[in-house]
């Protein structure tokens, strides 16, 4: 085998360095999109119209539309003729500039009786969930060959929106006078103002099966739900995200939850690691809760940590993660423990044992963060878990929001 001359390896040598110096800008180019028409991004549908009640869609099929779950459902609990539209009025949590959107595996069951959505039209309002509107985008679906295929179209009109109304008709392949729609779901692409700290997490919101009171002191939220759960948790921008058990079962839930511009609450709960459901209600000052006006727990040993954010692939702590970390500090400066150990975990996505390597170095950065505000180091320790204990379901962005957390474990 022929070896290059030496002039030649020098020149591949210089070739080399070349790549690796570009590894990182192509590491944070690689950084996926982020899907902006998401419930886990703050996305909350408030309305429904066109013949949505009458073919039985409510905001659960609404929720799961923009669940970042791209698996297909049926969408329209009641069948409908061919010429059937409904709409779906969704409120961001700030402006947004919407460059495309996308649908996944647009698929058909093999069933003469049911068949995808046809028509996708996407108009936007700066306004208000009432308008005006103007159209965004539209597409027609055709069935796509196999799984893991996408339809995406670029938006017509881009201009910054605080509420989006999705118009979906027809049906691809309807072979009877009424047929029932199936979907996936609906990802929009583009930038979005930067959201500050929501302060909307106190208070009391009642509906057919919730109760459930909040308060809120910064990004620390604490309270209680049904007649026996107690929940803590964290604010991550527009959302909380938070945890509880209940006293007599020990049966623990999850939640994602976010508070729209008339003060309803809305999200999704997790209980003992079933598929999320739809949860949320309106206000209800004058309801009694055990919980309402007692202090906010502080985050120090046993507490379960979101919102601490990092660079893409990276264990370098994002500016915005700083109240976190102050608050982390304020709750265990104090605490007797002799040993603190700081347990990273991560959602699904990637190979275990890179999830297993990241989670452990962000520990790892969070201990240090502890270290400088001035908790002696010989008392911290860093421990990371990657996939291992999921305290939710990684089928959907809410639940892998969930899954990637820090938890503090004292001794």
């Amino acid at each position: 085998m022929m070896r290059p001359a030496p002039d030649r390896r020098g020149a591949l040598r210089a070739t080399l360095a070349a790549l690796l110096a570009l590894l990182p800008a192509a590491m944070a180019s690689a950084a996926p999109r982020v899907d902006w028409l998401s419930l886990a991004r703050g996305a909350v549908p408030v309305e429904l119209g066109g013949a949505a009640r009458s073919l039985g869609l409510g905001m659960s099929q609404a929720l799961a539309a923009i669940d970042e779950a791209p698996q297909g459902f049926v969408l329209t609990l009641k069948p409908g003729p061919a010429d059937t539209s409904f709409v779906i009025v969704v409120e961001l949590p700030a402006a947004t500039t919407f460059e495309s959107f996308a649908v996944p595996n647009v698929l058909e069951t093999p069933s003469p009786s049911q068949t995808f959505v046809k028509e996708v039209t996407i108009a936007g309002s700066a306004t208000g969930r009432d308008g005006p509107f103007d159209e965004l985008a539209r597409v027609t679906l055709a069935t796509h060959p196999k799984k893991g295929e996408t339809t995406e179209f670029a938006a017509a009109v881009r201009k910054p929106v605080r509420w989006l109304r999705l118009t979906l008709a027809g049906g691809i392949r309807v072979e009877r006078d009424k047929t029932f729609l199936e979907f996936s779901e609906i990802a929009g692409y583009g930038t979005q103002q930067a959201v500050p700290m929501s302060s909307a997490f106190s208070g009391k919101w009642q509906a057919r099966g919730v109760k459930l009171a909040l308060q809120q002191d910064g990004v620390r939220v604490s309270g209680c739900y049904d007649d026996d759960g107690e929940l803590q948790g964290t604010v991550d921008g527009p959302l909380l995200l938070a945890t509880g058990k209940s006293r007599k079962s020990g049966v623990p839930s999850a939640y994602v939850l976010s508070v729209d511009s008339r003060g309803a609450i809305f999200g999704v709960r997790s209980t003992n690691g079933a598929p999320f459901q739809l949860y949320g209600g309106d206000a209800a000052p004058a309801l009694k809760m055990a919980c309402a006006g007692q202090a906010v727990a502080p985050l120090a040993c046993g507490a379960v940590v979101h919102g601490i954010q990092f660079d893409f692939d990276s264990a370098a702590i994002r500016p915005a993660s700083k109240p976190h970390l102050d608050a982390l500090y304020d709750g265990l400066r104090d605490a007797p423990a002799t040993s603190i150990t700081v347990v990273g975990h991560t959602s699904s996505e990637g190979a275990d044992a890179y999830n297993d390597e990241l989670s452990r170095r962000r520990a790892e950065a969070v201990v240090a963060a502890l270290g400088e505000r001035g908790i002696a180091a010989g008392r911290l320790a860093a421990q990371g878990r990657g996939e291992q204990q999921p305290i939710a379901d990684n089928a959907t962005e809410a639940g892998r929001a969930l899954n990637r957390r820090v938890e503090i474990a004292c001794r």
